[in-house]
């Protein structure tokens, strides 16, 4: 299941779980492009529950998409994620380090209130 949600002039709702094919991939990358549209400086709340690897050939169609991919992105200052597993959480914020311009915190999800807030400032 894949949800993405426009909250605000410039913040987005994201919630994950479950895995994801190649035709879901793209639904879900179209989802975010239209969703995003028009967002300077965003923030975004990034829910993920339970969460397995999505197939390769979703994998495939990401790689393919990587232009779109960081042209929703750049909409974007900061970015929390809410997750249970600590890889999760620990990818993210790599991932975060490597993206410029691009703040990314993790947050175990009892700390949802703290997410919010952060993505506040």
């Amino acid at each position: 299941m894949f949800q993405v949600m426009r909250s605000g002039e410039n913040r987005v709702d994201v919630s994950f779980s479950g895995k994801l094919d190649s035709n879901e991939m793209r639904a879900v990358i179209a989802q975010l492009a239209q969703q995003t549209e028009g967002i300077a400086h965003g923030r975004m709340l990034y829910r993920v529950g339970e969460f397995q690897m999505p197939t390769l050939g979703a994998m495939a169609v990401e790689v393919s998409q990587i232009p779109q991919l960081f042209k929703v992105v750049r909409r974007f200052d900061r970015m929390a994620v809410v997750a249970d597993k600590p890889w999760v959480r620990k990818v993210s914020e790599v991932e975060g380090a490597l993206i410029p311009g691009l703040t990314i915190k993790a947050f175990e999800s009892q700390q949802t209130a703290e997410a919010e807030a952060w993505l506040q400032h």
